[in-house]
């Protein structure tokens, strides 16, 4: 791959960072919605919509099975600015105290680390090479914490911020998420997911047409991040 090409490819995976870090939070397991339903019931008009906002509630408690998550992925990204797609493989762990350690091995090696702080990228070193604050991803941000708001129980959360409709039964489900609101929209377009006992595949559509698609295999369940991983997210 020549000099400007691996410059381009870098530039482009850089700012879909922030992108990764939304779309990582989808992976991590919930905590039990149950009590958050009764609390904080989503809206619902007549029997269809109750039927579907029972099927998210379900979905989200069978996904809750772990403190974190660690999968293999396949991204595929389809880009205005490019000619052809753009295809990475490498590693994921979503750690829902920490957050997202995002590790790129083909087509070039990069590791990122997602957190609340924001989208940080990090050399073969460890050391940290570029870093994007949480300002600086606001949106993605929102978004990302609002994900993990939902898998963390909160609902509410999720349907302040989309329409959403989803088919299947909890063991293997479809989910489709529209945005509600027009700041939102002004950047998401809509995200279709699959899953089963994880989340298997996940697709976003951005209001400019770039698509970014993740497939997921191999997904296990994480119990603590290694010492390693805890020093990526700047834990001791």
């Amino acid at each position: 791959m020549g000099t400007m090409n691996r410059c381009a490819l870098r530039a482009v995976m850089s700012r879909a960072a922030g992108v990764i870090g939304m779309i990582a939070a989808l992976a991590l397991p919930a905590a039990s919605t149950d009590a958050a339903m009764a609390s904080n019931p989503a809206p619902a008009s007549n029997a269809a919509n109750n039927a579907n906002a029972a099927l998210v509630s379900q979905i989200a408690a069978h996904l809750a099975q772990a403190k974190g998550v660690r999968s293999q992925f396949t991204q595929t990204q389809t880009l205005a600015a490019m000619k052809q797609p753009l295809v990475s493989n490498g590693t994921l762990l979503f750690f829902r105290e920490r957050g997202v350690i995002w590790q790129i091995d083909t087509p070039y090696k990069a590791i990122y680390v997602i957190t609340d702080a924001g989208v940080a990228q990090v050399d073969a070193s460890g050391r940290r090479v570029t870093t994007h604050s949480a300002q600086g991803t606001r949106g993605v941000a929102q978004v990302s914490k609002m994900m993990r708001a939902m898998l963390g129980g909160d609902l509410s959360a999720l349907y302040s911020q989309f329409d959403v409709s989803a088919e299947g039964s909890a063991a293997q489900w479809r989910m489709r998420l529209t945005p509600n609101q027009p700041q939102l929209a002004q950047s998401i377009k809509g995200l279709d997911m699959s899953g089963g006992d994880y989340l298997q595949s996940l697709r976003i559509t951005l209001a400019n047409g770039d698509v970014t698609k993740l497939e997921f295999a191999n997904s296990t369940a994480v119990a603590e991040p290694t010492p390693d991983e805890r020093g990526l997210f700047g834990a001791p």
